[in-house]
């Protein structure tokens, strides 16, 4: 089986994570900077390429009533972009909360707060694949 990647997007940093080739580990990976230019997207190819990713599952923003909102039509045009550029599956998967989890296990691991904002976003991709493994094992 090839790894799952999970990609928490966001308009200025982008977390990614990863699983290991039996989908059971969800691990970190990075928070890219995002650049706004075709480099993100073949910043992604790379990763994809590198890791041997046979899915992409992205974090998807609902709000908190379920509704799609703005964050939820950014994301999903940039999943559309970057199919461009890759030519795996995707997969969505709620990630209502995810931030706050992530942050709340961060906080209980003693991180502080400057340190917090620049990891937040890889952990809250680790939140999004563990519960994506979880519904789909």
């Amino acid at each position: 089986m090839k790894r799952i990647l999970a990609i928490d997007y966001g308009e200025v940093r982008i977390g990614f994570a990863y699983s290991d080739t039996l989908g059971i580990s969800a691990n970190p990976l990075e928070t890219y900077k995002a650049k706004h230019t075709d480099q993100d997207f073949e910043y992604i190819r790379d990763i994809v390429k590198k890791l041997d990713i046979g899915k992409i599952v992205f974090g998807l923003p609902l709000n908190m009533d379920g509704t799609e909102g703005d964050r939820v039509i950014k994301t999903r045009e940039f999943a559309e972009k970057l199919a461009e550029y890759v030519s795996v599956p995707f997969d969505w998967q709620d990630e209502r909360l995810s931030s706050v989890t992530a942050e709340d296990a961060l906080i209980e691991q003693g991180v502080r707060r400057e340190k917090r904002k620049n990891v937040i976003d890889k952990v809250a991709a680790v939140v999004i694949l563990r519960s994506y493994l979880d519904r789909t094992n």
